[in-house]
């Protein structure tokens, strides 16, 4: 029988990689989190243009101070039931790394809560559901006063998909 034992520096390794300051928002009542790192700005919601053949959770583009950014809408990204925008909807601008370099886009979510300094030993891989799903798009669960909050590799979960404007 093989057992696979992690080494302590690989964990504190993987820790210290994972440790640090996250932007919090709620996404169909849950709570998600992004290293503040890949954050540029937080934006009230605009008129987005829509963009003709482009998946159902590409909402499009906006014109952000002369740049055009594609904006997508996270629920519909993760195959959550859409809904109404509010006054507490909002574009969080972050910068994704794509095979040409940096790119800005913007993610459609319900609301920012705050940002979290949060400790590598609070932050626990991904759990195994018994069946075979694609988490590789999550950092990691963080466990907080208020319960847990799933840390996100967002050039994973938009890097999947990118368009270029010309």
């Amino acid at each position: 029988m093989d057992v696979h034992v992690t080494a302590p520096d690989d964990r504190s390794r993987l820790e210290a990689t994972r440790e640090g300051k996250y932007l919090t928002f709620s996404l169909a009542g849950e709570e998600y989190g992004i290293g503040i790192l890949k954050v540029r700005e937080i934006i009230g919601m605009m008129a987005i243009t829509p963009v003709p053949q482009t998946p159902d959770f590409v909402k499009g583009v906006v014109n952000l101070r002369g740049k055009v950014i594609p904006v997508i809408d996270l629920r519909l990204r993760f195959g959550l039931e859409a809904t109404a925008y509010t006054e507490r909807t909002c574009i969080i601008v972050v910068e994704i790394q794509g095979d040409s370099g940096s790119v800005p886009m913007g993610i459609v979510v319900d609301a920012v809560s705050e940002v979290l300094s949060i400790r590598g030993a609070d932050i626990e891989n991904t759990p195994t559901f018994g069946v075979k799903l694609n988490t590789d798009f999550i950092l990691g669960m963080a466990k907080t006063d208020g319960g847990v909050k799933i840390l996100l590799d967002i050039d994973r979960v938009l890097g999947t998909f990118q368009f270029t404007i010309h």
